[in-house]
């Protein structure tokens, strides 16, 4: 397994396309499975990733956006299809979790639009807002800076992850 993980320059195009660069060399440079290449994006990583799903998303096999809001291309993100599942805490104090299920909402009525059922979506698109207990009951009370840990360690985010 191979993890990339670049530094941000900004939280805009100049980062997204550095990593869309990146992305495509690794895939050059090494014998990768194209159908198990994912991103993920926390918090300005995840308004970046979004970003970089919205100019090239074919280069993933799935998008997991954490804590964040999705700045990219979401047209271009639906026509290609990539998985995308949006999880974030129901309180999160950074940005809270309406962008998610703004950015989910949009998704549903493209896929909708595109013909898709309900099933279909569902087998694609998933909003994943963790209600407070989750957090609590692991002796956590601020959901965004604490957030990114309990995401990456969770069995059932993960798994859906690099199950796509």
């Amino acid at each position: 397994m191979i993890i990339a993980a670049p530094q941000l320059d900004d939280w805009g195009d100049t980062s997204a396309k550095q990593t869309i660069e990146l992305t495509e060399y690794l895939l050059d440079a090494y014998n990768i499975d194209r159908n198990k290449v994912y991103g993920e994006g926390y918090s300005g990583g995840g308004e970046t990733m979004s970003r970089v799903m919205g100019m090239r998303p074919e280069l993933f096999s799935a998008y997991l956006q954490c804590a964040s809001q999705f700045d990219g291309d979401i047209e271009v993100l639906a026509k290609a299809r990539t998985p995308v599942r949006l999880v974030v805490g129901a309180h999160d104090e950074y940005y809270g979790a309406q962008p998610s299920q703004e950015t989910y909402d949009r998704l549903h009525a493209l896929y909708r639009d595109q013909g898709l059922t309900d099933t279909q979506i569902d087998r694609i698109l998933v909003l994943d807002v963790r209600p407070d207990s989750y957090f609590s009951s692991q002796d956590i009370s601020n959901q965004h800076g604490r957030g990114g840990h309990l995401f990456a360690n969770d069995s059932d985010i993960m798994g859906w992850l690099f199950n796509r």
